[in-house]
């Protein structure tokens, strides 16, 4: 009889977890709420950008959204969203970013290609750009 209950309860847990994995997120939930323009790859809600998140967007959009897309939201056949939870802080930490510009990074999530070391931009310069896109994350739930 308690076996019977165990397994009850263990498929319930399953089918709850399940629900949790495989329902649309508040990112999610936002890109299909709003519609992508252009070659944007996703869609975002932009939020007041200051301080050091504005001089970021000022270097993104001079050095980075040519492939990345303007508000790195991607560039259809060029490079990938920024603004998705592939890039989340837990996934992607502040030093991927550091690192992809400095040495370039081999493609793995997407199929753009690999990534080139971007050349003239200083940690400072990217500290600044990953405030930017950690601004932009934030105001669509990928936090």
């Amino acid at each position: 009889m308690n076996r019977k209950y165990f397994v009850i309860g263990a498929c319930a847990v399953a089918a709850i977890a399940a629900y949790a994995l495989l329902r649309p997120g508040p990112a999610e939930e936002a890109a299909q709420a709003a519609p992508v323009e252009g070659n944007a790859m996703v869609a975002i809600q932009m939020p007041p950008i200051d301080d050091n998140a504005a001089i970021g967007q000022r270097i993104f959009e001079n050095t980075c959204a040519l492939c990345h897309g303007t508000n790195a939201v991607g560039n259809e056949g060029s490079g990938p969203p920024l603004i998705h939870v592939i890039y989340e802080p837990s996934h992607h930490a502040d030093e991927a970013f550091q690192r992809a510009v400095a040495m370039g990074v081999r493609s793995h999530h997407w199929r753009f290609g690999d990534m080139p070391p971007v050349v003239g931009l200083t940690r400072g310069d990217v500290t600044m750009v990953i405030a930017y896109i950690r601004e932009i994350q934030r105001a669509n739930g990928i936090n």
